[in-house]
């Protein structure tokens, strides 16, 4: 099955790598994408973790889930690439 999350979006693809292990490392879950542009998070697992225990994780790795009220509201932001990237 899969869940997918609308979620704060992320800018840093080292955080991204380290919430994609993580989710992985969840028992039940073995597969994740994180969509950065539309801030998407889609995690495939059976029935052996629930969506509400992988939107802790989400929330614990810093990805709040956005309502369909806040999504409404959300202005959409484009920052300018940047030749650094995300610095380690």
């Amino acid at each position: 099955m899969y869940s997918t999350f609308i979620t704060s979006k992320s800018d840093c693809m080292t955080c991204t790598n380290k919430t994609l292990k993580s989710l992985g490392a969840l028992h039940g879950v073995f597969g994740a994408e994180i969509d950065q542009i539309d801030g998407k998070v889609t995690v495939s697992h059976t029935d052996e973790i629930t969506r509400k225990e992988i939107a802790e994780m989400l929330l614990t790795l810093g990805y709040s889930e956005l309502e369909n009220e806040e999504l409404q509201n959300q202005e959409i932001n484009y920052n300018e690439p940047s030749i650094l990237g995300c610095a380690l």
